[in-house]
């Protein structure tokens, strides 16, 4: 086999000339289709080798190679954070192995993006005094994202990637939809939950952008409090912005969700539609049924035994919320609109100006805002992490200092 470390290490050598490995460490991917690991040589330089398993793996690193091509070192000088390199590539058996030069800095979990966010680690080197203060991290996160979504269109179209109408991409998501409900393995309210936002066209009047399309923690580096890189261009394509949000959803703090759009908002061309994030809380929603699709393409029981517990777990939490349709909260409970409706009929029959409307724990109640909550993580399939319903995260990578010398 070719794909422990020590012999992606060999690959890494064979691939790049003048590279002496030294030591290997763990480099997060999706297990189901990948074996990555970050080798260091022996002038101290790191290198990211991916060796695809199957097919179509390969396939997708191809097409990331191509999409790597496309920017240029003026596209590139535009954009906020690093892009991979690739360095060199092996093929053996009719699949390509790829060595990258290694980017800076590590992936993070979505705890430790909120935790930085708020306190985030100290730079290397002390900026000077008349520096401009380094933004909160979930500020440079939107304004990245607002600069790669203003790139222009030609980008993707020249060469030759995918670009979708905003019609096409709700057609091709109600066709997975439909490719999901032939498995017979998802709840029937999840389904008709998800088919009923697709109906509803005002949801898909957006205007499309060049997106990363596989955007997630585990493509996104950061380095000392800074984002550093996005990776995994593989899905790279012209279509809808809010993929690139989906898995924000998984943020048990809406504020860090909130950032990202303002800084977004400021960065981008044009301004986000207002059903963005909606449309990426069903996204986020419908990676757990495209997760179980997966699982049962592919034959791996234990694919389809996580994606179903999940689903049925979403299922149960979208009936406890009486949440109407994905980014929409439920009304608030019986007892709280009781209250609001007792202050209302209390402050109509009284003289006095206003009326102090509380809940037994002393919170204000107001009848006309939203109920607090926060939709739990949905959005993070196991896809983006494992393969095979495991998790990974980003804090023992090699870029962190961990590595293991080799035998």
């Amino acid at each position: 086999m070719r794909t422990t470390p020590e012999l992606l290490a060999a690959v890494a050598a064979a691939a790049v000339p003048g590279v002496a490995p030294v030591a290997t460490g763990p480099s997060p991917d999706d297990a189901a289709d990948f074996r990555s690991c970050v080798v260091q040589d022996s002038e101290g330089r790191r290198w990211r080798v991916r060796s695809p398993l199957n097919t179509e793996a390969s396939m997708r690193l191809e097409t990331e190679h191509l999409v790597l091509q496309a920017f240029t070192p003026s596209v590139r000088s535009r954009l906020p954070f690093h892009l991979p390199t690739v360095a060199g590539s092996v093929a053996q058996d009719g699949l390509r192995t790829f060595v990258y030069s290694h980017l800076p800095g590590h992936t993070l979990s979505l705890r430790e993006f909120q935790r930085q966010n708020e306190h985030p680690e100290p730079p290397v080197h002390a900026p000077s005094p008349s520096a401009t203060p380094r933004a909160p991290l979930a500020v440079q996160l939107g304004r990245s994202l607002g600069c790669l979504h203003s790139l222009p269109r030609a980008l993707v179209m020249d060469a030759d990637l995918p670009a979708y109408s905003a019609e096409q991409c709700r057609k091709r998501m109600l066709h997975d939809l439909d490719q999901a409900a032939t498995t017979g393995l998802i709840p029937g309210d999840l389904l008709r939950r998800w088919e009923e936002a697709l109906e509803d066209t005002t949801l898909w009047q957006f205007s499309t952008r060049v997106v990363h399309g596989d955007l997630h923690e585990d493509n996104i580096t950061v380095d000392h409090g800074s984002l550093a890189s996005f990776t995994g261009w593989s899905d790279l394509h012209v279509g809808d912005p809010a993929v690139d949000f989906s898995w924000l959803v998984g943020m048990s703090d809406p504020a860090f969700a909130d950032t990202v759009i303002e800084a977004y908002s400021v960065a981008a061309v044009q301004p986000p539609d207002r059903h963005l994030l909606r449309r990426a809380h069903l996204k986020a929603e419908f990676a757990l049924a495209e997760w179980l699709v997966r699982g049962v393409d592919r034959g791996i029981p234990s694919m389809v035994d996580n994606a179903q517990r999940m689903l049925t777990t979403l299922a149960a939490d979208v009936r406890a919320s009486a949440s109407p349709s994905p980014g929409v909260a439920g009304p608030p409970p019986a007892s709280t609109a009781s209250a609001a409706a007792s202050g209302a009929d209390r402050a109509g029959d009284s003289d006095v100006d206003s009326v102090d409307r509380t809940d037994s724990d002393g919170r204000a109640l107001d009848g006309d805002s939203a109920p607090d909550g926060h939709p739990s993580d949905y959005g993070l399939s196991p896809d983006h992490h494992s393969g095979e319903g495991g998790s990974s995260t980003g804090g023992s990578s090699a870029a962190s200092g961990s590595v293991t010398p080799t035998s």
